[in-house]
């Protein structure tokens, strides 16, 4: 089946890029990435060495995810949100060897102008608002704003906030069932 990319892309040599992923115009990915089976990268995305993209993950336009940054499967990374990966960047300084890691989890939201600082986790299905800057790990189905970001409550996998009444809430549009226990959400399948 294969890949398809706009003749504008740059495609460096040794990448890994899985079938019906779709490369559009002026992009750039690097030799030792990852690129998993129908991931959309939009125009203007630049992808490091060693990033992994999973499956069917979404990239909008000007999107830079720089080494160190993994995304699982579902991932949404909306119209110029940026990552980091120093914490204390110098022209005159090389800081290579510093590199963090960065993973968003599988179904993670990440909006518009969003700025996510290394060496955070970002849980599975979380939201996180346009133009939240991220400075701490972000837990699974949270909904997080604002700079710095804060959470303001949860969402479901579908990206409805949810309402919990004794510790159980309800997708409005799936009508899936979550669990809200010690502060943490999980997906309850019964």
């Amino acid at each position: 089946m294969g890949y398809f990319a706009h003749s504008t892309a740059v495609i460096d040599d040794n990448c890994t890029i899985g079938d019906g992923a779709k490369i559009w115009h002026f992009s750039h990915i690097m030799s030792g990435c990852k690129i998993g089976e129908n991931c959309n990268l939009g125009q203007n995305v630049f992808v490091a060495s060693g990033v992994i993209l999973g499956k069917n993950v979404k990239v909008q336009n000007n999107v830079s995810i720089y080494a160190g940054v993994i995304c699982e499967d579902d991932v949404f990374l909306g119209p110029s949100m940026v990552f980091t990966n120093v914490f204390n960047p110098r022209s005159a300084v090389v800081r290579k060897d510093e590199y963090r890691k960065t993973v968003v989890r599988k179904g993670a939201s990440i909006g518009a102008n969003a700025t996510i600082v290394c060496g955070y986790e970002i849980g599975e299905y979380a939201f996180i608002g346009a133009g939240a800057v991220i400075t701490k790990p972000v837990p699974a189905y949270a909904l997080v704003v604002g700079n710095p970001a804060r959470q303001t409550g949860w969402i479901s996998r579908a990206g409805h906030k949810l309402q919990f009444d004794n510790g159980v809430a309800f997708c409005k549009e799936t009508d899936e069932k979550y669990i809200l226990k010690n502060n943490i959400v999980t997906f309850s399948n019964e």
